[in-house]
């Protein structure tokens, strides 16, 4: 491995640095039971990367876990701060709790809930910059309304934001 091109090709540096407060407040409310901050988009990064925080709060535990998916054009990867949160690597769930790390490349299935009972943090981070905050406005829209979309209508919004089903071929 080396580093990649330069990008900066100034003289002196730059004051270009972005801060948030741990105190903000999220940026994003996925129903009652999800806030989503936006720590690092890739429009803020020039698209080197998205890190996001993810607090879910505790709610009763449920032995509905989602399916797995895949991305083409970015890897994923999951951070947990506290709490427990189920990981999918592909092959097996593994309750996942602070410190545990799960990086996806591109195509890795995965998938992620918190069955817990109890609240629950973790960073999770896009590469390159992905813009997912479009696909995550989306699905707090889809709560807050109570829409139903048909399986068809879910197939579409993921391809928009290059989610596909694991087992399909997108």
């Amino acid at each position: 491995m080396s580093y990649a091109p330069p990008r900066y090709f100034g003289e002196t540096g730059a004051l270009s640095a972005t801060f948030r407060r741990a105190e903000a407040p999220p940026d994003l409310a996925i129903g009652a039971r999800t806030r989503v901050s936006h720590l690092a988009t890739g429009a803020t990064t020039d698209g080197g990367f998205g890190l996001y925080r993810w607090d879910m709060a505790a709610v009763a535990p449920t032995a509905a876990t989602p399916s797995g998916h895949y991305h083409r054009t970015f890897s994923e990867s999951f951070y947990i701060l506290e709490g427990t949160v189920a990981l999918y690597n592909g092959h097996t769930w593994t309750d996942a709790t602070s410190g545990d790390f799960l990086h996806v490349p591109s195509g890795g299935i995965h998938a992620f809930a918190n069955n817990s009972g109890g609240a629950a943090s973790m960073l999770v981070l896009f590469t390159p910059g992905a813009p997912r905050e479009a696909y995550f406005e989306e699905l707090a829209d889809i709560v807050a309304t109570g829409r139903e979309l048909t399986e068809q209508e879910w197939i579409e919004l993921y391809a928009r934001h290059d989610q596909y089903p694991a087992g399909t071929l997108g």
